[in-house]
């Protein structure tokens, strides 16, 4: 990694719902503005640079939640879904540039596009992934223009426009940045030629580290491979002890085998998302142990992002670690439940990682 780069640290606002035993619903939490603040302000105080928010079908809506919690914070930015097809770019331009002036730049942009076709054909999108991919990128580039050139023309395959005026300007520029997350050709060149931040699904660190030495040799074509940069998408499970942290790991997923979001996972593997199929594949580890610290368990009861750290606090430290000296200068974090998990980072990792 680049030594003068210090890591950039986000955390996940659970819109999806909380828990602290995937098996046991009388442990869940409640969905609700009141609890996603208290993971937000949580976050902040850890020392947290960015907050997540999810976007699959059970979540709650990511933008007006963002909103909220942005008006809650005081230094906390929100990285929020871009989807294609949903809100067209201009008017998706100006909300954009209204949220970074009315939070003074506390807005991250997550480009999304690989949605279940499942989802998607629910939603009213019934065009293939790849379609998806293709529209986002005309999106991408689209709204770019619009931030940084006036009377911009347009004629493409999905958008026209001709001379639209997008006011207020961003406070960040030339624009916000965006972010990326996924395994697919479409989605790693797009990143290449657009993202301030590629973000990895957890994966074997010697793993990563050749993916990051492709998608730079991607951002070389557009003189970008100085610009990009990578994070991973992991949970943690962090206690005192690594005793501890392995009992609350167990516990997290005991008697979970069969519930509703497990069998959502079993739909995941089976769909034409790259990144749903490699942890399917992930999950399939002897032992739920990748390394002795990196666990499976998750992926078996969480649809999405499940391989986590789990040890004490120089154990967690040590394995995120890896991950840096692969290449990478940030982490978008998850822990159950989230306000708890964020409090206990902050307090026993944050200052091994970022003293």
């Amino acid at each position: 990694m680049n030594k003068n780069i210090p890591l950039s640290m986000g955390w996940f606002c659970p819109t999806l719902g909380d828990t602290t035993a995937f098996g046991d619903p009388s442990q869940d939490i409640p969905r609700s503005l009141e609890h996603f603040e208290r993971v937000a302000i949580a976050a902040e105080n850890a020392g947290f640079d960015y907050m997540l928010l999810p976007v699959s079908a059970i979540c709650w809506d990511a933008w007006v939640v963002a909103s909220y919690l942005a008006a809650r914070t005081t230094r906390l930015k929100m990285l929020a879904a871009l989807k294609p097809g949903y809100i067209h770019p201009v008017t998706q331009a100006k909300m954009i540039a209204t949220f970074d002036q009315l939070s003074q730049g506390r807005i991250y942009l997550n480009l999304i596009a690989g949605v279940s076709d499942k989802d998607a054909y629910a939603e009213g999108q019934f065009s293939a992934k790849e379609d998806r991919y293709d529209q986002l990128l005309e999106e991408v580039e689209l709204m770019k223009r619009l931030w940084t050139e006036q009377d911009v023309e347009h004629n493409g395959k999905y958008f026209q426009v001709h001379g639209p005026k997008i006011m207020p300007s961003t406070v960040q520029q030339p624009h916000p940045p965006f972010f990326l997350g996924g395994g697919s050709e479409q989605a790693a060149e797009i990143s290449a030629k657009h993202s301030s931040v590629h973000l990895f699904w957890g994966d074997y660190p010697e793993r990563i580290a050749g993916q990051i030495v492709e998608m730079r040799a991607r951002a070389a074509k557009y003189g970008r491979e100085d610009e990009i940069q990578f994070a991973m998408r992991l949970q943690i499970i962090c206690r005192e002890s690594e005793a501890d942290a392995w009992a609350a790991a167990d516990a997290l997923i005991a008697g979970a085998e069969n519930s509703a979001l497990a069998a959502a996972v079993q739909l995941a593997a089976k769909s034409n998302s790259v990144a749903s199929q490699r942890a399917a594949e992930l999950s399939k580890t002897v032992g739920r142990k990748m390394t002795p610290h990196l666990w499976t368990g998750i992926t078996e009861v969480r649809p999405g992002a499940g391989v986590a750290v789990v040890g004490n606090p120089q154990q967690v430290a040590a394995q995120l670690m890896e991950f840096v000296e692969a290449g990478c200068t940030g982490f978008c974090l998850s822990g159950y439940p989230h306000h708890e998990e964020a409090e206990r980072f902050g307090r026993l990792v944050m200052p091994l990682l970022c003293p």
